[in-house]
This record gives structure tokens, sequence and C-alpha cells, in this order.
């Protein structure tokens, strides 16, 4: 099994995300609302130089945790992602990553699922 993390920038395509992984086979994510630490860093500005520019706050992102069994499960999801935002490797797309699960407790093997 994998863990599967992709952190959106733009949450407008939550939803066609999600469709296109149940399309794929996926069955379950955790979805959180994020930011990081750019977003963080950026709204600190001295009150000196505060001004309001007319734009409404920015939004967060969202990250998504999904565990596949197999690594071309990993590699489907990246594609379709993908597909969706764009490269990853250009600025404001996402952050995506997947690692190898040594323990996993909670969710039944791939076996019972399908009885």
């Amino acid at each position: 099994m994998y863990m599967i993390m992709f952190v959106l920038d733009d949450i407008q395509f939550e939803h066609e995300i999600l469709n296109s992984w149940s399309e794929i086979g996926i069955t379950g994510a955790t979805i959180i609302e994020s930011s990081g630490l750019h977003r963080h860093l950026k709204k600190v500005i001295p009150m000196r130089y505060a001004f309001y520019s007319g734009q409404s706050e920015e939004t967060g992102n969202l990250t998504f945790f999904v565990m596949v069994e197999t690594e071309k499960m990993v590699k489907a999801c990246l594609e379709t992602i993908e597909k969706i935002v764009g490269d990853l490797n250009e600025p404001n797309t996402g952050i995506f990553s997947a690692w190898p699960l040594s323990i996993i407790k909670g969710i039944p093997p791939l076996e019972q699922k399908e009885r």
C-alpha cells in the first residue's frame, strides 16, 4: 500500500479531481483545508506598509490524503491530477508525493473488500 499526499493550490479543481479519482477506482480520501509557510509569511506586513488593495483575502489550499494498493495506482492518480491542473512543476498548481506504508490498521485488505 502507498500513501498519497496532494496539496492543491487552486481549490476550484477539488470536485473534478475527486471525480477523476473515482473513475480510476479510488474509493476514499481525506481532505484537509491547509495553508503553507509562503502564504503565512506573505500576510505578515508591517503596518506602515499595509494598504487596502481592493482584493479579497487569499484562500488556502486543500490537502488530500489517499491510500492506494499499487505504485501503478499512484501513477494513475498523478496522471489524472496533471490532466486537470497542469504540470505540477509549474507554479501555483500543487505538490504531489507518495510513499510506501509498512503498517496499516483500520482498513480491510482488498480481498475482504471484494467479498
